[in-house]
């Protein structure tokens, strides 16, 4: 595994999960349906708002697809009473009765205007109680779920994140290199967590997932999931730093107002990265790794100031090698990019770059009304984020 500082794993989660608001005296909620389909593709249809969902890609061989889709719609609202996002979770059951293979995924957003991203988590059956009981207590479809699931050790180990899959604007289906799946257990769950932009208004959503599946006796290798985080710490440009929030400290504060204890990872990066607080448009964060593997993938995410963002393997050594590099970030194209496998031995580092710039504030109109700000890691369409993703092997479960 990629090394973390023994004792940072708990504060990490503290950083990136947000324990969702509990209300009494909700009824219990119908769960959504699993429909599997036919090894035919799925075919892609206009939504209601007149945009085209991407079609699905043929199936492979002993592959099959379900889609499970959110029992109701649901209307976004700023859950704090500040801000222009709302992150909600909302459990899917897939119904295992026996062990499958996850060998795909496909998002299908039921209103582009409004969703902005979506991830979906693994949910193993020692947490299905827990997290039907957010669901439950909870007003309304899903729960309030800022950073993470909100669900017990959440994000304690960024080494192998509980993320199946990540949709966001220009991405396809994700597809499992031939020879590789995620492991699900009978009785897991899937939690679908969806951000939506208020900017764009409340419009309700109904959004769904797409999975493909093999059964337990194909002989396949298991996959995770390996998170790279950076810091961001981008200052206001020298003519327009009269805001309050051009100051850092205030700039915290603000992000922590918005969004609660997810609010905190702008500090809490730092015992994960080492360093301190330095204001730059390039920061970036190396790990060791302690544990054989083979990258198969990589993809990054950052936010709409995003430039650029890299990924290298012992950088600054004669076996350097960039396995990610997007020299000119755009947000609408965030799919994940398979890459030749690369072999990791322990001791070997992984390092993620990012670039943010402010002037892309007077471009873009999310931020027409705005004040500059000095921008941290935060969870709104306009903080910001660099964040790393790499599909890994571990040599230890080699066939």
């Amino acid at each position: 595994m990629i090394g973390l500082r023994r004792g940072a794993a708990t504060t990490i989660a503290l950083g990136f999960a947000l324990t969702a608001m509990v209300a009494c005296g909700q009824p219990e909620k119908e769960q959504p349906e699993a429909r599997p389909s036919s090894d035919a593709a799925t075919t892609g249809a206009a939504d209601q708002h007149g945009v085209t969902s991407a079609k699905a890609l043929p199936l492979r061989p002993g592959e099959h697809r379900m889609t499970l889709t959110m029992p109701d719609a649901y209307t976004p609202s700023a859950p704090n009473g500040i801000g222009t996002d709302d992150y909600r979770c909302f459990l899917l059951d897939p119904h295992l009765t026996e062990p499958r293979y996850l060998t795909g995924t496909n998002v299908l957003p039921g209103n582009p205007t409004v969703v902005h991203h979506v991830i979906l988590f693994k949910v193993t059956p020692d947490q299905v109680a827990e997290a039907q009981t957010k669901d439950d207590v909870s007003s309304g479809e899903g729960w309030t779920c800022f950073g993470g699931t909100g669900l017990t050790g959440d994000f304690s180990n960024v080494d192998d994140a509980n993320w199946l899959g990540a949709w966001a604007p220009g991405s396809k289906e994700s597809v499992t290199r031939p020879g590789y799946g995620v492991k699900l257990d009978p009785g897991s769950r899937i939690i679908m967590q969806v951000h939506y932009n208020l900017l764009a208004g409340d419009q309700p959503d109904t959004s769904s997932a797409e999975l493909r599946w093999r059964p337990d006796n194909a002989d396949l290798r298991p996959i995770h999931t390996m998170l790279l985080p950076a810091p961001v710490e981008l200052p206001c440009r020298p003519a327009h730093d009269q805001s309050p929030l051009c100051d850092r400290d205030n700039a915290v504060a603000d992000v922590q107002a918005r969004f609660g204890p997810a609010g905190n990872t702008a500090n809490v990066l730092y015992l994960l990265c080492g360093g301190a607080p330095h204001p730059s448009e390039v920061t970036s964060c190396t790990r060791g790794v302690d544990q054989g593997m083979t990258i198969l993938g990589a993809a990054g995410h950052m936010h709409l100031l995003g430039r650029k963002i890299s990924i290298e393997v012992n950088p600054g050594t004669p076996q350097a090698k960039t396995i990610l590099d997007i020299p000119i970030w755009d947000f609408d194209n965030q799919g994940s990019h398979p890459i030749p496998p690369v072999h990791l031995d322990p001791g070997d580092t992984v390092k993620v770059t990012c670039k943010h710039v402010q002037w892309l504030r007077d471009k873009l109109p999310s931020f027409k009304g705005q004040p500059e700000r000095y921008v941290v890691w935060g969870e709104g369409t306009t903080d910001e984020m660099c964040l790393g993703m790499l599909q890994v092997a571990y040599d230890s479960e080699k066939k």
